[in-house]
């Protein structure tokens, strides 16, 4: 699902910018922005040093859901964070308890309590901005991203106000997509994608059905290890606190335009009629045209925002409001994430 690509330093109106600095009320923290264009992402840092991030923001807890409601991503920068524990420590005071990575998208490894790494694609490979489990009816609410370890060159994760990546789509592909939805077809097996006990986090293939009539998953058994499944989910939603439309899918993942042709052919000829993965419309399962992905992804491109992680970063963002992806690295990057607040759709349609 992943494009490759050149490492190349940010660039472009949303590159690395520092804008000015002013200081909170109680002199504790300092604010300011990385972008010359864009608002985006909130930078918060200690004002005095031995500042306890973990205690700061117990304390400021509802001005710091406030401001992730504006901004949509803040990026907690200099603080002294020990490690994964505390890290987890610090989601746990922002989204309550956190939330298993189930019915999975990418590869990931749990890494201590419910924290997980980055997605393991290859050192090469981009990944798409995208909103977390925006494939399915339910999605976190909050994501952490903690910066345990830098890229060498490269690893940056890119972030878009997904508002504004709304109003970029064309009107037309906009209506059409909140009017008939997308329906994401998956298939399991001969070593196409990931396997489903991986996704699905089990070896049963009775709990695999449990899950899939619950989350109103349609599934097919093609033999033991074969799973065809498919999902009708939202293709634009509305924020639940601020009301705010936002373009919230994954079908530019998913649809068969994302890989090259090369790769595309070689999947279609293992697989048969099908792909490991696709997307179509959900309203009578008709295919989308290539054509609209290239509209809504430039969307994305034109909303992108770019910064260099620094060891120590925190990352908070609203899962609705901002979408992420990565960019390809060289080096050791070690990125872990947490998750919390878990949302249900509502069904009620743009």
């Amino acid at each position: 699902m992943e494009e490759s690509g050149t490492i190349k330093p940010p660039a472009g109106p949303s590159a690395f910018s520092r804008k000015s600095i002013s200081l909170s009320p109680d002199q504790l923290v300092k604010e300011s922005v990385l972008g010359r264009d864009s608002v985006l992402p909130l930078v918060i840092e200690p004002a005095v040093d031995g500042l306890s991030l973990l205690n700061w923001a117990a304390s400021n807890q509802q001005q710091l859901e406030q401001k992730l409601g504006r901004y949509g991503a803040i990026l907690f920068r200099g603080f002294k964070v020990a490690g994964v524990e505390q890290f987890e420590e610090f989601m746990k005071s922002m989204a309550g308890e956190l939330l298993d990575y189930s019915y999975r998208s990418t590869p990931r490894t749990q890494v201590s309590g419910k924290i997980y790494t980055s997605t393991e694609y290859p050192a090469h490979q981009s990944i798409p901005l995208h909103n977390e489990m925006s494939y399915s009816r339910q999605w976190p609410m909050v994501l952490g991203f903690f910066c345990l370890e830098a890229a060498e060159e490269g690893g940056e994760t890119p972030i878009a106000d997904s508002r504004k990546v709304f109003a970029r789509v064309d009107p037309e592909i906009r209506e059409r997509f909140g009017r008939r939805r997308v329906s994401y077809v998956r298939n399991y097996g001969d070593g196409l994608d990931l396997p489903w006990q991986d996704v699905f986090q089990t070896e049963s293939r009775s709990e695999v059905e449990d899950f899939c009539r619950h989350a109103e998953i349609g599934f097919e058994w093609k033999g033991q290890d074969r799973l065809r499944t498919s999902q009708v989910c939202q293709a634009v939603a509305v924020h639940p606190r601020t009301g705010e439309a936002v373009w919230f899918n994954q079908a530019h993942l998913f649809h068969v335009s994302s890989l090259n042709s090369e790769i595309r052919d070689s999947l279609l000829a293992s697989s048969g009629d099908e792909p490991p993965r696709n997307a179509y419309y959900g309203d009578d399962g008709a295919s989308i045209e290539d054509r609209d992905f290239v509209n809504i992804r430039a969307a994305y491109d034109a909303e992108a925002v770019v910064f260099p992680w620094q060891e120590g970063d925190i990352l908070l963002v609203d899962n609705m409001l901002v979408a992420h992806g990565r960019r390809p690295f060289r080096g050791t990057r070690k990125i872990v994430v947490g998750m919390g607040q878990l949302h249900s759709a509502d069904q009620e349609r743009l």
